[in-house]
């Protein structure tokens, strides 16, 4: 009852706007899939690395975010309770503590309670990191129901005033499935939305360009001028996306050329900065954003002219 068909990540299904970039974003989909349904089968399997590391680098994060929501969403069913994700999460998941914060945001998503009131299961969750579980909810949502959300610019989850701009993080992230990676069509998008959410968004499409890829420079440099004056919400993504596959030892070209090409900076050179960034004392309130506020301004003087 729990699976996924194969056909649910394909572009005909979803509806998605066909690119060159297609058959790459179909085979993020795919990874995911293929984590979501090893660990929906025996999550044993998990602490085993080398079973998820035969995955290529380039989509070996994903499959790690598709086995946290299978876990998330088997605990949440499971009587009496498992804690099956926090152990993924301190055992063979840590490297990507991000990613695995997202799958459970997928997993929000689906299971009914929590998908009425996400934010009020925040409580257990990592004071700094807890809102990339909404940002996970909200990506699933635009790559699930991409017409609800992206075709009526005015309607917004009920959440509270950050949790919506979390959502808008993930919303953003989903838009680079959604439109093929097609600059000027997210373009179209983002500027069809009110003001306030166009910096997330962008942040949102920073993040899935340097972590998903695979742009070419003509196309990252068509991303910076789209973004204009939310140039540094997209760099702050794309430093997002470049500590994540720092972290998870699975670096890739694309996010180093990005990095170089939006921030002026190599991606170890961005994770660096996006690690030191991070407040030293975390609280649910406000330390998320002030580590995205923090990385904006190291950048403020850095990115290329």
């Amino acid at each position: 009852m729990l699976r996924i068909k194969s056909t649910e990540v394909s572009f005909e299904t979803r509806g998605f706007q066909s690119s060159r970039m297609q058959a790459h974003l179909q085979s993020v989909g795919a990874s995911f899939l293929i984590g979501y349904h090893l660990a929906l089968d025996d999550a044993s399997h998990l602490q085993d690395r080398q079973v998820i590391e035969g995955t290529p680098p380039l989509y070996r994060g994903f499959v790690y975010e598709g086995a946290a929501m299978a876990l998330a969403v088997t605990d949440a069913l499971s009587i009496p309770k498992q804690s099956q994700w926090e152990a993924f999460l301190g055992g063979a998941g840590a490297p990507h503590r991000y990613v695995v914060h997202v799958g459970l945001g997928w997993a929000y998503a689906r299971i009914p309670w929590y998908r009425r009131s996400p934010e009020n299961f925040l409580g257990h969750s990592d004071p700094l990191l807890q809102w990339l579980i909404i940002d996970g909810f909200g990506f699933h949502e635009g790559y699930f129901h991409w017409k609800k959300w992206l075709a009526a610019p005015y309607r917004r989850p009920s959440l509270s005033n950050y949790g919506n701009r979390a959502f808008d993080q993930g919303l953003g992230r989903s838009l680079w499935f959604v439109k093929g990676a097609n600059v000027s069509r997210i373009a179209t998008i983002i500027e069809s939305m009110h003001a306030s959410r166009r910096g997330d968004l962008w942040s949102g499409i920073g993040l899935a360009a340097s972590y998903a890829g695979d742009p070419t420079d003509k196309e990252i440099a068509d991303l910076v001028e789209s973004a204009g004056s939310y140039r540094e919400h997209l760099a702050q993504g794309v430093t997002f996306g470049a500590e994540a596959r720092m972290l998870g030892d699975i670096p890739a070209d694309h996010t180093n050329r990005i990095c170089k090409l939006v921030c002026g900076l190599t991606a170890c050179e961005a994770a660096e900065l996006t690690h030191a960034a991070k407040p030293e004392r975390a609280n649910r309130d406000s330390s998320y954003e002030t580590w995205r506020s923090n990385i904006r301004e190291c950048l403020r003087n850095q990115v290329p002219a």
